[in-house]
């Protein structure tokens, strides 16, 4: 048996760039995400299919408020929704069937 030929040195290799590759799996990740992934931390969720309102109260100033939004029974909720968004930025939930907010509703109608 013949003693094996010694074989030539290797060049070396360059490294490959994995920060490129890394770079680009993120970018595809985020484009995949579309807006969700950039939603900030406690944006309310437009398309949840829940009720909005786990507490309301029975009326409020009407000085303190700013804008008002009622949502009426649905597939998302069984029940009415009143939202009040006060001057301060807040938003609280309104008993709909309080005789405060029923003539609120009524004169938002009545415009």
């Amino acid at each position: 048996m013949a003693p094996a030929a010694p074989r030539a040195p290797r060049a070396p290799r360059a490294p490959r760039p994995l920060g490129a590759a890394r770079l680009l799996l993120l970018l595809l990740l985020l484009l995949l995400l579309g807006p969700a992934g950039r939603r900030a931390a406690g944006a309310p969720v437009v398309a949840e299919l829940r009720c909005q309102c786990l507490q309301t109260l029975q009326g409020i100033h009407l000085r303190n408020i700013q804008n008002v939004q009622v949502t009426p029974s649905g597939p998302h909720c069984a029940r009415t929704e009143v939202v009040a968004t006060l001057k301060d930025g807040r938003e609280v939930c309104l008993n709909p069937e309080a005789p405060l907010v029923k003539r609120m509703i009524q004169k938002m109608l009545s415009k």
